[in-house]
């Protein structure tokens, strides 16, 4: 499982419809309106 960044619920990789490439890392999301959230300002929800 892993964690949308934006609001921390937990995603199945496998099954996941909302799904984002950023620095090499995918990163997986709950929903439309999270994966739109993080396109928009990805370093906001990356904790480096």
């Amino acid at each position: 499982m892993a964690k949308d960044p934006v609001c921390g619920m937990e995603v199945d990789e496998k099954t996941a419809r909302y799904k984002t490439e950023y620095l090499g890392k995918t990163y997986y999301f709950c929903s439309s309106i999270c994966k739109e959230k993080f396109e928009k300002n990805p370093q906001k929800y990356i904790k480096t």
